[in-house]
Order: C-alpha cells, then structure tokens, then sequence
C-alpha cells in the first residue's frame, strides 16, 4: 500500500467518527452504543482534575456534544509533534490519563470498539496518534476521539505511539506524510518518549511495536465483523493484511534505527 494511503487512513477513520458540527464552545457529533461508556469514562478522569480530556456536555438520543477544546489537531497536528517538547508533552499527558484511568470503575452496560484485557489495570485511548492530540504552541494540552476506549497494557497506547511518533516509517515517508523538516533520529525519538511516560526501555521497542501493529490489523477485522465502514471495505480488498505486511518487513529490515534504547527507571 502507498504511503499516502497508509498515512490517510487515520483521516478517514477520524472522518467517519468526527461528522461534527464545530461552535464557538462545543462539538456536536453522531452518538454511538459506546458513547454512554466514554462519557462516563471522560467524567472521572476530569473529575480526578484533568483538563486534558473531552468534557462531556450532553448525550440526547443519537447526539453527542462534548467541550470545544482550543488547539490544534487533526492534520494540523503533525508540525507540533517534531520538537522534543512537543514530543515529551504528549507522552508525559499519556501517562496521566494512564495512571487517572486505573481506578475507573466501568458502568454495567458498558460497551466497547474493542475487546479488553481484564487482568490489566488501565483503560486506553487506542488511536493515540499525533492526529488526536490537541496542541497549542508546540504542546500537547489534550487527548480527543475516545472512540476505541478499552482496557489493555499500557504498552499498547504506548507502543502505537511510538510507531507514529518516532516514527517507525520509512525516510520518505516520514519527510512527506509526517511533514518532517529532515529525517528524524527515531532511537532520541523513542528514548525521549519513553523517558518523559516515565517508563524504563526494559523491552524490545521494535517487537512491541510490531506486535501493537498486528494488534491494530485484528481490531480492524473485529470492526469489520461488526460492519463498520471504513473497517468492512479495507478487510474486503485485502488492504488490512497488505499494509500490516508492509510496515512490518520495514522495521525488521531497519532494526538498528530503533534501539536498543536506555531509559533508566
């Protein structure tokens, strides 16, 4: 699969789910079986003193208004990630959500996008890229689209990342699609994100990478067998196996980019 279709389809995931209506101080948006659960989730970590989430306003039959959060996001959102400020700011904001999300207690009729790994004690976002955190003057100040909300390792937010943020791409395409001034040095990339979630580089990056990006390719075909669009088509055209090949052969034969790295606990 070309770059340009790899990297547009966190777009045209984000698409499907943002058909928004913007205010000056809300967002409107298409309600969900899941909603009642994000909601839900959004209202105890702010009311744990986090700002960095969605307030959630309303939820009136298949409408969902959440807080206007100011920044910029989306495709937007790329340049902010470059520096590594920028960088830091987003994993440090991970973490906290992490560690707020681990005494959450899940209403009964809560529902998920994916299955959940219930001997694990944190809830995560599941798409934290670039793309869904909010920033202003180069940092991340929150985290939106709380759509696949499920509980996992953190590794698996944290891995998911890292193969965005780093990133775990090729040069052209990390100077093309990730708008990258000039090629990055994705090892100072992940001990930086590593050090600043405040976890040690006790693993092998590349392996948990490789193995969040199968994950990403069963939560595509666990969409699909729901019927969810954009999700039913990729696994139709064979694009989900294609790509997850693809990304994978790439950071196997260019290990030596991403480690070993030292973060020290």
């Amino acid at each position: 699969m070309a770059n340009d279709e790899v990297l547009n389809r966190a777009g045209e995931v984000n698409e499907l789910f943002r058909t928004i209506e913007l205010t000056a101080e809300t967002v409107t948006r298409p309600a969900g079986p899941r909603t009642p659960t994000v909601h839900s989730f959004l209202r105890h970590v702010r009311a744990k003193g986090l700002d960095c989430v969605p307030e959630p306003v309303s939820l009136d039959g298949e409408t969902d208004t959440l807080r206007f959060i100011e920044g910029e996001s989306g495709g937007d959102a790329w340049q902010h990630q470059h520096d590594e400020h920028g960088l830091r700011s987003a994993a440090h904001l991970l973490r906290r959500i992490h560690d707020a999300s681990s005494d959450w207690v899940p209403p009964d009729f809560a529902v998920y996008a994916a299955p959940g790994v219930e001997d694990e004690d944190v809830f995560v976002h599941g798409d934290p890229g670039p793309w869904n955190f909010v920033w202003r003057d180069g940092q991340a100040v929150a985290l939106i689209d709380w759509d696949f909300l499920h509980r996992a390792p953190r590794l698996s937010d944290v891995a998911y990342a890292l193969q965005w943020f780093a990133p775990f791409r090729d040069d052209q395409a990390a100077l093309d699609w990730h708008h990258f001034p000039e090629i990055p040095d994705r090892r100072a990339r992940i001990e930086a994100f590593l050090d600043a979630y405040g976890t040690p580089a006790d693993f092998d990056v590349a392996d948990a990478v490789v193995q969040r990006i199968r994950y990403t390719s069963e939560h595509v075909r666990f969409l699909a067998a729901q019927g969810h669009e954009p999700q039913k088509t990729w696994v139709a055209e064979g694009s989900v196996e294609t790509e997850e090949r693809a990304d994978i052969a790439w950071i196997e034969e260019n290990r030596s980019l991403f480690g070993p790295c030292v973060v020290e606990g």
